[in-house]
């Protein structure tokens, strides 16, 4: 027997508690929803992420309020499906982020003294190894892309003192790393070629933490630009009854310099 719209059932109710027994109804009696388990949610929990991160870096906010409700709705979700096994459920997971939270500001709930937020980031570091992990690199997860990746681990380590001090160190390290870079491809030296190459992009990751830029950020940015520009040039090349394909470099970069003004 079909139950009553959940907006009906559930108007009443505060946003959150709404949300849940909307949730609780769908698990009961859905089809799709039933059948779910954590490992088919996975993935789509990342794409939601990735959903996000789009809203976020378009400035999207009605776009982002939504992503937001996308991914409440799979903590709610995880945490039903957890609670079906009498492992945990939505409050245990409030609770638990509550009192880690507490935990780790003792500058806020305790009388530990910071002077500004490299100090908060150290003693977090810092109270994550009292917890019983043995590297501050164990929260980085593996499966990380690995420009963030970098960037985390970076985070990470500085949150214990292993850091450069001023960011024109980590700029000579960067010409130090391109140099070496430039020795191995005059060398052709493949596999050595790839090292270097690695040691640059960690190299630029970290000086872009110096100067405050997120570099997965600005990569993502200046894709973005890219497509605009190089769209906006298909497009004018076909309205001119040309092929791109037969055109030569030279009146592409006409073409491109034209795509500038529109994506600056």
């Amino acid at each position: 027997m079909p139950i009553s719209p959940p907006q009906h059932q559930t108007e009443d109710r505060a946003p959150f508690q709404r949300l849940l027994c909307i949730m609780d109804e769908l698990r009961e009696n859905c089809p799709w929803d039933k059948k779910q388990t954590l490992e088919s949610l996975r993935y789509l929990t990342i794409e939601e992420t990735y959903e996000l991160s789009d809203a976020i870096l378009s400035n999207d906010l009605p776009a982002l309020k939504g992503e937001l409700g996308d991914l409440l709705l799979h903590l709610c979700f995880y945490s039903r499906i957890a609670a079906e096994q009498n492992a945990f459920d939505i409050n245990d997971v409030i609770n638990g982020i509550c009192e880690k939270l507490i935990y780790r500001h003792p500058h806020i709930y305790g009388d530990v003294q910071v002077a500004d937020e490299n100090e908060v980031k150290a003693n977090w570091e810092k109270l994550k190894l009292k917890e019983g992990k043995k590297s501050v690199l164990e929260g980085v997860p593996q499966s990380l892309p690995a420009m963030v990746k970098a960037a985390r681990i970076q985070e990470k380590v500085r949150g214990v003192g292993f850091d450069w001090e001023y960011r024109e160190q980590v700029w000579a390290k960067v010409q130090e790393e391109l140099q070496e870079l430039q020795t191995e491809v005059e060398a052709n030296d493949a596999e050595k070629m790839e090292k270097e190459l690695g040691d640059v992009l960690f190299s630029i990751i970290n000086y872009a933490r110096f100067i405050g830029i997120n570099p997965e950020d600005a990569l993502e940015k200046t894709n973005r630009k890219f497509i605009q520009r190089f769209q906006f040039l298909e497009e004018k090349v076909k309205e001119d009854g040309k092929s791109l394909s037969e055109m030569p470099l030279e009146e592409m970069d006409q073409y491109w310099e034209a795509s500038k003004k529109i994506a600056p």
